[in-house]
């Protein structure tokens, strides 16, 4: 099947309690008896899609989406620059993920994101291999300060214009400076104009990442509401500036955490942003991983990246139809 399911409403909502403060919203659609599935949504701090939902079987599958801490309907929301982002890391999200796990009554569930989210993912399955069924990832990404490096400099060499806009955005800093840091600074800055200012400048720096696959008639970054802006940016470089708080290379040392986890990795070869590296690398060290390149395909997928993330989905949901993991 190569059509994306019709869309379906969340038959549950709610707002989780993880402490710190903070709220995380929450939602399941499809079938209550169905197999758990956790969506996790990519940025950091972009907040779930409805257009996911569709990537599943609703007579198959228990879908679960949430919003991340500070994000969506997440409270606070990181786009007030009086939220205390202290409490917003990696390690904090594994544990909300768990805590959302528990409140679901859910013991094992697949895990499906891309981006960002996979690397959240790999993160969370590799402290809790034990409750990951099946793990789908469409454009692989372990947030490696290498990887970081990559995207906001190293790709720089294809749109060299555009990088000494995003450089000159962070005044001060050196070419080969810690261009992410910089921008984390300037969104905790108290002149909301210096915010809104390296919003815009980081946000048209993703776009032009991205232009080779939108051709100009979108812009993934800029075209979002100011508020999602705002917050998915401070998220953004605070994240990225830590190295998501991972040791360097911990997810593809550490894969073999994953073993006996079905699991397969979707990646575009003309993916500028991520390069194909991540992905091979992280199937190697992976046993039970499958590998497929999508020789057209960029960073946003396209028909054919679809089509292999809904056959995957509809592979590991096959098993499951009307049963609860629960």
């Amino acid at each position: 099947m190569s059509e994306l399911y019709p869309p379906i409403e969340p038959y549950e909502t709610g707002m989780l309690d993880v402490g710190d403060g903070n709220s995380v919203y929450w939602e399941v659609c499809g079938n209550p008896a169905g197999k758990p599935a956790l969506v996790v949504h990519g940025g950091p701090g972009s907040g779930c899609s409805a257009g996911v939902r569709r990537f599943f079987d609703p007579d198959r599958y228990r879908v679960v989406l949430f919003d991340q801490r500070g994000c969506g309907r997440s409270t606070p929301h990181a786009a007030d620059p009086a939220t205390d982002m202290r409490h917003n890391t990696t390690w904090h999200l594994i544990a909300d993920m768990e805590r959302l796990r528990k409140h679901l009554g859910i013991d094992r569930w697949l895990l499906h994101g891309g981006s960002w989210g996979s690397t959240l993912l790999l993160a969370y399955a590799q402290q809790h291999p034990e409750r990951v069924s099946e793990i789908v990832i469409a454009s692989v990404t372990t947030t490696r300060r290498s990887e970081i490096d990559w995207l906001y400099r190293g790709v720089g060499r294809f749109f060299p214009e555009q990088w000494e806009r995003f450089l000159a955005g962070a005044p001060g800093t050196p070419r080969d400076g810690d261009i992410v840091g910089a921008y984390a600074r300037l969104m905790e800055h108290p002149d909301a104009s210096v915010r809104a200012k390296a919003t815009a400048d980081w946000c048209a720096w993703e776009d032009a990442v991205l232009s080779g696959e939108t051709n100009g008639a979108s812009h993934p970054y800029g075209d979002r509401p100011s508020t999602a802006r705002l917050a998915l940016v401070r998220i953004c470089s605070r994240y990225f500036s830590h190295g998501a708080w991972l040791e360097e290379g911990a997810l593809v040392r550490d894969a073999g955490r994953l073993a006996g986890i079905p699991g397969v990795l979707v990646h575009g070869r003309l993916d500028m942003g991520g390069p194909l590296q991540t992905a091979w690398e992280l199937a190697r060290a992976w046993p039970d991983a499958e590998l497929i390149t999508v020789e057209s395909s960029g960073h946003l997928g396209n028909e054919t990246t679809r089509r292999h993330v809904l056959a995957a989905l509809d592979r590991f949901g096959a098993p499951a139809a009307g049963r609860s993991d629960g």
